[in-house]
């Protein structure tokens, strides 16, 4: 019987050549060794090393796997790991590369990502973490574009819903685009302000291009479109951008964009595009409004003629923004560009280069490359000259007309003009002939 257990004991062989230990085995080295028989006796009987029976009856049974004491080579760089693991918001790679470059320690991919699995748990966390903003009345609207195809006279046509929340009351306002450019975020803006009565004092967006030229997600800098803070000077409100990669932080639209998607266009189809938009003005008329929301137990509607609606500011007859333009001009001779034949001046240096002109809120800005070089109130006139004194600095005669200060002294001491100073036959003789 032994005979047998030796030999499937020797059939289950590790690399090194010798023979796995099987429970059995070491409960017979145990009671072998009880009964008085020594290390190399019981090695013999067994068919292993002596010095593998004296391991196991010294650890008195099983001994658990240890895997042998390394040195790690990112030992001593756990913060440094953390706070650039963190930075880079998870990039396992990244990190990799700047420990080569900063650090001089190279590690394969997979060594640095066993490294870091404890901080990518805490970085889940941070990214599902979020604390609830109750914005104060007339503060804040929040803005989204969702994208859904809809059913229209029997063929599936891609649409793109606008839908503007304000922050306190939830109120929504719904506008269904063909497309997602610049002029249809506008257009969206400008119906919801009309709708609502009133302009807030900021409007939170994501970062879509048309609207936001940068945003750095590390010092959080954000450079907006020209055309939208022209827009947003015109209508009054502060444009504001979300933290990249945190849409969450304007979750009031995030809901009520899937929330227009599942309840207002789900199951429907329409015989036209214009029988489209109005099922969209009925249902936020008469379900989205009025419904009680499920985070201020109220209906939006009511919540918004009690505490919001006198905090939005007036929009004081201001009419739509379709009226901005945008044009190139050549800065001319007397430092200026002729806008609507009324001249608007320019930085003198300029002369002869070419430049954009925005139109725009009752203004003329002057960009030439990506710097604003200068910026008029908008005349109503005719004809006319707007001059901004500075930038004429360094012309001459910006003062008067140019002359010498003899001449000058000249004409003021007789009124008869200067005499020449050689006689005209010397200049004849110089070209060679009479003029």
């Amino acid at each position: 019987m032994n005979e047998e257990r030796i030999r499937a004991s020797r059939s289950w062989s590790d690399p090194r050549g010798q023979a796995m230990k099987t429970p059995d085995d070491i409960a017979e080295m145990l009671r072998l060794k009880a009964c008085g028989w020594g290390l190399k006796r019981i090695a013999r009987h067994l068919g292993c090393s002596h010095h593998t029976v004296r391991a196991y009856v010294a650890a008195g049974g099983v001994k658990p796997f240890r895997s042998p004491d390394r040195p790690k080579r990112l030992a001593g760089l756990e913060g440094w790991l953390r706070e650039r693991f963190l930075r880079h918001r998870g990039n396992a790679d990244v990190v990799r590369q700047d420990l080569l470059g900063e650090k001089g320690v190279a590690v394969s991919r997979r060594t640095l990502q066993r490294a870091v699995r404890a901080y990518r748990q805490a970085l889940r966390a941070e990214a599902l973490a979020t604390t609830r903003f109750e914005t104060p009345p007339g503060r804040q609207l929040q803005i989204d574009f969702g994208e859904r195809p809809v059913e229209i006279d029997g063929a599936k046509i891609k649409a793109f819903v606008f839908v503007a929340t304000l922050g306190h009351s939830r109120r929504l306002h719904v506008r269904a685009f063909r497309a997602e450019k610049q002029e249809h975020w506008f257009a969206g803006l400008e119906s919801a302000f009309t709708t609502f009565g009133g302009v807030p004092q900021d409007v939170l967006m994501d970062n879509p291009r048309a609207l936001v030229v940068r945003h750095d997600a590390v010092s959080r800098s954000v450079v907006f479109n020209d055309k939208l803070i022209a827009f947003a000077k015109h209508w009054g409100f502060a444009p504001r951008a979300c933290a990249p990669y945190r849409a969450r932080t304007k979750g009031k639209t995030e809901s009520g964009v899937g929330y227009v998607k599942k309840n207002a266009i789900a199951g429907h189809c329409f015989a036209s595009w214009e029988a489209f938009e109005a099922h969209l003005a009925k249902w936020e008329r008469e379900v989205a409004n009025v419904r009680i929301h499920g985070t201020t137990g109220e209906m939006p509607i009511a919540r918004f003629e009690r505490d919001e609606a006198h905090r939005l500011k007036p929009l004081g007859g201001r009419p739509s923004f379709g009226s901005l333009r945008e044009l190139t001009r050549v800065v001319g001779n007397d430092c200026a560009v002729e806008i609507d034949t009324n001249s608007y001046s320019v930085p003198w240096r300029l002369i002869g280069e070419r430049v954009a002109v925005t139109v725009a809120a009752g203004e003329v800005r002057v960009r030439h490359g990506m710097h604003e070089v200068a910026v008029h109130k908008q005349s109503g006139g005719r004809r006319e000259r707007i001059v901004d004194s500075t930038h004429l600095d360094g012309v001459a005669g910006r003062d008067g007309a140019v002359c010498r200060a003899e001449t000058a002294a000249a004409v003021s001491s007789s009124a008869s003009p200067p005499s020449l100073l050689r006689p005209l036959v010397e200049y004849e003789a110089a070209i060679g002939g009479s003029f």
